[in-house]
Order: C-alpha cells, then structure tokens, then sequence
C-alpha cells in the first residue's frame, strides 16, 4: 500500500503549484472570457471552428511544452506507471467518455466551477472524486492489484 514518503514531501511546492493554476485560470477568463476547463479546450481542437484554433492550440501547447521547458532546468522525477498499455487506452477511453457524460472535466469544473460556485460543478466534482475512491478501493481490497 503507497504511503505519503514524508522526506521528500513539499507543501510549500504543492502551494505554490495550485497558486499558479488558480492564477493561470483567473487571468485565462478575465483575459478571454473562457473557461480553462481542458476537455473543452482539447474538444475544441477536434471539432475545429473558423478563428477558434490558433488559442486553442496555443493552450494544449503550453501543457505539453511547460514540462519539458521546466525539465531543461530541473530534474523531473522519474514517472513510474504500474499498468499496461491496454489499461492506459481503457483509462484514457473512459476518463474522455467521462468529460463528455460529465460536461466537462476536473479542471473545468473542480478548478473553475468551484470558483464562480457552480452547483453543477459542486456535484461533478463530487462525482469526480467519489468514482475515484470507488476505483481504487475495488482495484486494491476487492480485486488486490
């Protein structure tokens, strides 16, 4: 069983992570008037409308560049996933039916609806968070993997 390794734990980092994604989502819907909600933004690419890409995919960039930015400076830790690729594909399957079924996703709702006091975000995010508990308590007491 994953316990806390109380060494290397930061909360002055994990602070100051969720500062800048407060930040980053309150100056991207009083700069744009949109919502930072990623499912969106991501859908948005796919189903591509005259004007409405460039930003877009200026946004799905930034996601994808930070990291390997911040990794030219500093050490990333190493990622360690303890699944198959066939897992990883149902996951990802099931997290974007999910965001739709959901009318969005964790950063949408749980970040930016939970700011403006969305009701439906409130239930969403619960939603969210009550499955994911739900998952890994048949994935590790029930079905032992």
């Amino acid at each position: 069983m994953p316990t806390i390794d109380w060494l290397h734990f930061t909360p002055w980092a994990a602070l100051a992570g969720g500062v800048l994604i407060g930040l980053s989502a309150a100056m991207f819907v009083l700069l744009n008037g949109r919502i930072a909600g990623v499912s969106g933004v991501l859908g948005g690419l796919l189903r591509p409308m005259k004007g409405d890409v460039v930003w877009r995919a200026a946004f799905v960039l930034g996601l994808v560049g930070a990291p390997l930015v911040y990794g030219l400076f500093a050490v990333l830790p190493a990622a360690q996933i303890d699944a198959g690729y066939g897992t990883l594909a149902l996951a990802g399957l099931l997290v974007g039916v999910g965001t739709r079924y959901g009318a969005g996703c964790t950063s949408g709702h749980g970040v930016c609806g939970l700011a403006r006091r969305s009701p439906r975000s409130l239930a969403a995010t619960v939603a969210f968070i009550a499955a994911g508990v739900a998952t890994v308590f048949v994935m590790r007491h029930l079905l032992n993997l």
